[in-house]
């Protein structure tokens, strides 16, 4: 503090004597006062002089008023007044516009007197008590008083809050006061807390930020709300800018659904205030957050994935081609397409298929593509347009396919009633605008990036260059243009895509140096000593030579690589041309576009550079080098060297693809041994129930041939020979005797036991107590330790033969189950063959019934014929005689029977 007293004492105008002698009898008042009126009433005092005299209340005051907010916590109103005066002498905010003091207005008070007030770590820690005071005139000013330290010295106090128990939560709980005043500061008290500090922002995420703040967003109205809305969605950035912790657990917690509702516009989008222009730029910046290319690759694409499977990406696409939408909107939703579809293909593919509104309907890069080459529309929307179809156009193979296919003769509209995105491309590539010329040069060098097929296909394009005249190849119409000397923009974009059309496509390096005067006007560029401005186009020709000679594949006599070596070295100088090559690299703007990957440029003359080609140039630059500087027998034996490479890698590729199919093949006989394996298992499945069957059919079978072969036994149970699932009975009563035995056994275990317990329970009781001698003591432990030890491993003992037992009773139980399951079955069989044999029975009594009826009936038959006189054969005489006899000999049996009863 004594800087301070020196500021104050050495300022040459300052406060009337009179104006210091109260301030500093207010500090004695507060300080020495015993009753709390007079305190209350002098800091009162203090507060009103703190806006004008802030440098002497503060040097004098602070110290008091600290102690005041300590010891005076039971008074909600001179708290409120200290701390109403402590954040009028450090806040910056109400700085009066003319000081009256050159000191005063050198010197920085609000940081000075928050590094006093932090000084003292628990002076900040007290402020973090005093929230969670409900008190309005306690927790707003503390709010305050807190936001005010961060904003001058964030770093400091977030390492003070950081380290505080539960300091960030309680900060955290502002968010859920019902009072709109202190839940809105709170909010921008999070903004100053959670700037670029990592750590807080993660505990504030955990916190449960989000769902707070988006609950607040949507309660406010989302895009339609007011300055709140505009102070969470900062905060929100906050949390998730740079942060991939907090990125992926926006994501996984499922809030970037909850953003989609934010994008719903009307058809009305005129007349939109600046707030909700305001809210929509940060919504939109903070989808760009989330899917930027400085992310982690993985998880941008699974934002992105997100935001297509919600719908989010849907409606961006909507706004995209709504009309109405104020400019500086429409310029960052195309930014912010941009970078949703960056990369991921299936958004690439959603995006190859919007239409405009429009009659007939056209693909939304069509009229993006209008919008670019239009030296009419705003420059920054021209940028994001450019900067949107290199996104789509990364990585994407089939999209640049289908931009390339857009150029080709087969597939261009002969009725012209439609444009397409390669005849707009073409059209800004020769228009008179150097911008658009730039701008179409560069994109269509997008289509081309790293795909050999696309560079190959774009050597086909014709163009009808006038009248009568016969048709010309892109390839020459570019170099025709170049050797024009047009604008530097121009001759720039179009080296731009020559060098990335050449670059790993021998096939396109023939055919420009086929054109005869493509090389010796590069070498006369190059050669040339030209101004500042024309060296960035020297140092493009030098690069776009060194291509034709690192992939020249000598298939042009001509230009073969150690003539095209010669050349420069006789026209040029191989030092010149490496000094001319190093042009490109060490251009003020090369740097600036090899950051990010957005053409991001204040105006246009500074729309030189492209991100991808900057990528370009640093792999190529050391590569040429090394070229120019090799001879020939160097280059005979690189050309060897590629040669058995290519062989090797020939006969590689060729294994590999006997591999892949063998693979296959391996993979469909796996998968046939696995069907076979499963068939087999369901056949031999079947097997075993049949024959378990069959054997159950057998079983039964014999059973009633037994049953039917014992007609003196028709009741009572299976014979005593007879088996019931494979046990004797005789092994059923004894394995029920087995099991009575063990569970008696395991009741006497389980007794033992339980007297174990009791004795181990007694053993222990009767340990030695403190006061003992100390040896009859230890010995008494070791003996009682030594029987419970032998004890223990008894009853261990009997536990495992317990388990053992039990396991076996089980067993035999379910083995008992089984059987009495199979004998009801049995017994249920068996009644109905005697039921059977029943009826068997019943039928043949009737029947010899029916037999002896028709005997006595034939008997009476014939005796009537004889009585008339017919004559009776013998034989059925003897079987009558027979039949008399048998008769006798019934009715003697039955008097012997009688007489023997």
């Amino acid at each position: 503090m004594n800087f301070l007293r020196g500021v104050m004492g050495g300022q040459s105008a300052g406060p009337q004597h009179t104006e210091a002698e109260t301030i500093q009898k207010l500090c004695d008042r507060v300080a020495s006062s015993t009753l709390l009126d007079d305190r209350r009433n002098a800091v009162r005092a203090l507060k009103s002089l703190s806006k004008k005299y802030r440098l002497e209340v503060g040097i004098q005051a602070m110290e008091h008023l600290i102690h005041v907010l300590q010891t005076d916590r039971s008074d909600s109103e001179i708290i409120g007044y200290a701390l109403d005066t402590l954040y009028n002498i450090i806040s910056n905010d109400e700085e009066e516009e003319l000081e009256e003091n050159s000191t005063r207005q050198s010197e920085d008070l609000g940081s000075q007197f928050t590094e006093i007030f932090i000084k003292q770590q628990e002076n900040v820690t007290l402020l973090l008590s005093l929230l969670e005071e409900f008190d309005f005139h306690v927790r707003w000013p503390s709010v305050k008083l807190l936001t005010s330290l961060l904003k001058q010295l964030g770093p400091q106090v977030q390492q003070i809050i950081l380290v505080s128990p539960m300091g960030v939560s309680r900060l955290m709980d502002l968010l859920a006061d019902s009072r709109e005043v202190i839940r809105n500061d709170g909010v921008l008290l999070l903004q100053a807390l959670t700037r670029s500090n990592g750590a807080i922002q993660k505990i504030v995420a955990f916190e449960n930020a989000f769902e707070r703040l988006l609950d607040i967003i949507t309660e406010e109205g989302s895009s339609d709300g007011g300055i709140v809305v505009e102070d969470c969605l900062i905060l929100l950035q906050n949390l998730l800018k740079n942060n991939n912790s907090n990125q992926n657990f926006f994501k996984e917690g499922s809030y970037i659904q909850r953003m989609k509702p934010w994008f719903e516009v009307g058809d009305e989008n005129s007349g939109w205030s600046a707030q909700k222009v305001t809210n929509l730029h940060l919504m939109l910046q903070l989808v760009r957050v989330l899917v930027s290319p400085t992310n982690p690759p993985g998880a941008t694409s699974s934002c992105q994935k997100a935001m297509f499977q919600c719908g989010l990406l849907q409606q961006l696409c909507t706004i995209l081609m709504a009309t109405g939408v104020p400019a500086d909107i429409l310029t960052e939703t195309i930014n912010t397409v941009s970078e949703v579809i960056r990369g991921c293909q299936v958004n690439q593919d959603y995006f190859a298929s919007v239409n405009a509104p429009s009659n007939p309907p056209r693909p939304a890069i069509v009229v993006l593509l209008m919008s670019m080459v239009n030296e009419r529309q705003p420059f920054v929307l021209r940028c994001a347009v450019l900067y949107c179809f290199q996104c789509f156009l990364y990585k994407n193979q089939k999209g640049q396919g289908e931009i390339v296919s857009t150029l080709l003769p087969s597939t261009i509209d002969a009725t012209g009633s439609s444009v397409s995105a390669g005849q707009l491309l073409c059209g800004g590539l020769f228009s008179t605008d150097s911008l658009s010329n730039w701008c179409a040069a560069v994109a269509l060098a997008h289509a081309l990036q790293e795909n050999a097929t696309q560079k190959e296909q774009l050597l086909r394009v014709q163009l009808a260059t006038s009248i009568g005249n016969p048709p010309v190849s892109l390839l020459q119409q570019c170099t025709n243009i170049l050797a024009q000397g047009s604008k530097i923009q121009t001759r720039v974009g179009l080296l731009i895509l020559l060098c990335t059309w050449l670059s790993n496509c021998p096939i396109a390096v023939t055919h420009f140096l086929h054109n005869t005067a493509n090389v010796p006007f590069l070498t006369g560029q190059i050669a040339e000593n030209l101004g500042e401005e024309e060296q960035l186009v020297q140092g493009l020709c030098a690069l776009l030579l060194g291509i034709s000679i690192y992939f020249n594949d000598n298939s042009l006599e001509t230009y073969l690589k150690e003539k095209l070596k010669q050349l420069i070295e006789k026209r040029i100088g191989k030092e010149n041309f490496i000094e001319k090559l190093g042009f490109i690299s060490k251009h003020e703007l090369y740097s600036r576009a090899s950051q990010k990957p957005q053409p991001n440029f204040p105006s246009p003359e500074y729309m030189i550079f492209d991100h991808e080609f900057t990528k370009l140039v640093k792999e190529l630059e050391g590569v040429i080098t090394k070229a120019i500087y090799k001879s020939s027998e160097e280059d005979k034996k690189e050309e060897e060297v590629k040669k058995t490479l290519e062989q090797h890698d020939n006969i590689v590729t060729h294994y590999k693809n006997m591999i892949r199919e063998q693979d296959l093949q391996l993979e469909e006989l796996k998968h046939q041994v696995s069907t076979l394996k499963c068939q087999n298992e369901q056949l031999q499945t079947a097997v075993t129930q049949q024959a378990s069957q069959i054997q159950q059919q057998k079983d039964q079978y014999n059973l009633l041939k037994v049953q039917r072969g014992k007609d003196s036994q028709p009741q009572g149970l299976p014979s005593d020979g007879a088996q019931v699932n494979g046990i004797q009975p005789e092994e059923m009563s004894r394995l029920r005797e087995e099991i009575e035995e063990l569970k008696s056994n395991q009741e006497r275990l389980q007794s033992q036991l339980a007297e174990k317990d009791s004795l181990i329970e007694n053993l222990t009781k009767s340990v030695p107590v403190p006061g003992e001698s100390e040896a009859g003591a230890a010995a008494g432990v070791a003996e009682v330790e030594g029987r419970l030890s032998v004890l223990l491993q008894e009853t261990r003992e009997l536990q495992n033969e317990i388990k053992v037992l039990s396991a076996e009773r089980t067993a035999l139980k379910e083995q008992l189950d089984s059987s009495n399951s199979t004998i009801a079955i049995l017994q249920n069989e068996k009644d109905k063959l005697e039921l059977e044999i029943t009826d068997s029975k019943k039928e043949q009594d009737d029947l010899l019934v029916l037999l002896a009826d028709q005997d006595q009936k034939i008997l009476s038959l014939k005796k009537k014929l004889k009585d008339l006189g017919h004559p009776i054969e013998e034989e059925d005489e003897l079987e009558s005689g027979d039949q008399d006899e048998e008769d006798d000999e019934n009715e003697d049996g039955g008097k012997d029977q009688g007489l023997s009863i």
